[in-house]
């Protein structure tokens, strides 16, 4: 497998584009995004766990029941969640995309995203729809990237392909997401395309698979949002022999599918909300895959060690704070813990206890824009990573007047 350029039009028969059609005050700010199939695909999708869901989410999952899709359909600006006609307008939504490329509106994945309660205007998106199928075409991954934004600092796009049965493979994605994230599934928006054939059954185990291991391991700030949608759209375009059953073919998938998401999962991290610090927790040493995952989401989402991360401050007491209070089955009597970057390593704590280490050599290793905390529980093989951010004063300046 390698990674390449291309983003969410990489694999075979894919467009996209983007346009600002005014929902968003910013005329220079994208807010309508379009990706597109030339040929029906197979669909899959996992959802936020939050009672609460925006109303393209409920469409979405009606539009994939069948498990087929061929366009998504995605405006930033606004949310349409919580809204009395929220779900007419997702529909209406999907509709426009429909009738603009000749398709039936069943097979249009909606989404939405931006403020949570305020009446999304239609006007704008029925107006810009021609413009926003003219924006289409085959490099236009980074026009939809941008237009799905809210408060990212950065685009989000990720492409990789791989040989299977002697065809190339490619998925690609892009995505958004900032703040208003944890697990399980962040407020993010992930839109994945592929030219793989694929099963929609398999589809779905494949995506709820690297799910798990990538997007529900992020956590920027505790909250989980109302409108978290990842999809995956296969056209089979790579003419490959279409995987309808587990195996070697299907854990090739997987793993293409997996390293994309987790490219996505890592930028999202690193771009959360007035951070500064992509964060990564490595538990490693831990009896199965669940202890392994609870310890190092536990970690991650520590306020006081986020807190920490940002004044480049080794507290290896909030490491071990919050693997107590993980509620996993571990002796912590046995921890070691370590941070480690590019600038170096430094080992700080073994077998549950705090061991000398020179302050000035950890600031040095944690001076730098990407930290590893390395946490060993030593009772097993199973091992889990979760990524995060720092937290920083620019955090409450941005969702002190988000709305407003």
């Amino acid at each position: 497998m390698q990674y390449i350029e291309g983003g969410v039009t990489a694999a075979k028969g894919f467009l996209a584009g983007g346009v600002h059609c005014g929902i968003r005050k910013n005329k220079s700010k994208a807010d309508l995004a379009l990706i597109y199939s030339e040929q029906m695909c197979t669909a899959a999708g996992v959802y936020t766990q939050n009672l609460v869901k925006g109303a393209p989410i409920l469409v979405t999952q009606k539009n994939l029941e069948n498990g087929h899709a061929q366009a998504v359909i995605c405006n930033s600006g606004n949310a349409n969640t919580c809204n009395a006609d929220g779900e007419a307008k997702a529909w209406r939504m999907c509709e426009i995309a429909a009738d603009a490329l000749h398709i039936d509106p069943n097979d249009v994945i909606v989404a939405s995203t931006g403020v949570i309660g305020q009446i999304l205007p239609i006007e704008p998106i029925e107006n810009a729809a021609e413009a926003l199928v003219q924006s289409l075409s085959e490099t236009g991954s980074n026009m939809a990237a941008k237009a799905i934004m809210t408060t990212d600092t950065r685009e989000k796009e990720v492409a990789a392909s791989f040989v299977l049965g002697g065809k190339t493979v490619t998925v690609g994605g892009i995505a958004k997401g900032s703040g208003m994230i944890h697990p399980n599934m962040a407020t993010m928006l992930c839109f994945v395309t592929t030219d793989c054939a694929i099963s929609a059954a398999m589809l779905q185990k494949a995506i709820k698979k690297a799910a798990d291991t990538t997007f529900n391991m992020i956590s920027v700030d505790g909250d989980t949002s109302t409108n978290d949608t990842l999809t995956v759209m296969a056209n089979g375009a790579a003419e490959n022999a279409e995987i309808t059953a587990e195996g070697a073919a299907f854990d090739a998938f997987c793993e293409a599918l997996t390293a994309v998401c987790k490219k996505l999962s890592m930028m999202m991290a690193g771009d959360g909300e007035g951070a500064t610090k992509l964060l990564i927790c490595k538990t490693t040493g831990a009896k199965d895959w669940e202890t392994a995952k609870t310890v190092a989401k536990s970690v991650i989402c520590s306020s006081l060690l986020k807190a920490a991360m940002f004044g480049e401050d080794a507290n290896w007491g909030r490491v071990l704070c919050a693997i107590g209070y993980a509620g996993a089955d571990i002796d912590i009597h046995k921890v070691d813990v370590a941070f480690e970057s590019t600038n170096g390593r430094v080992d700080v704590c073994e077998n549950g206890a705090g061991i000398e280490f020179s302050e000035e050599e950890a600031a040095h290793v944690l001076h730098t824009g990407e930290i590893t905390i390395l946490v060993d529980l030593k009772d097993g093989n199973a091992q889990a990573e979760a990524f995060g951010c720092d937290l920083t004063y620019d955090y409450v300046k941005i969702n002190g007047d988000y709305r407003t």
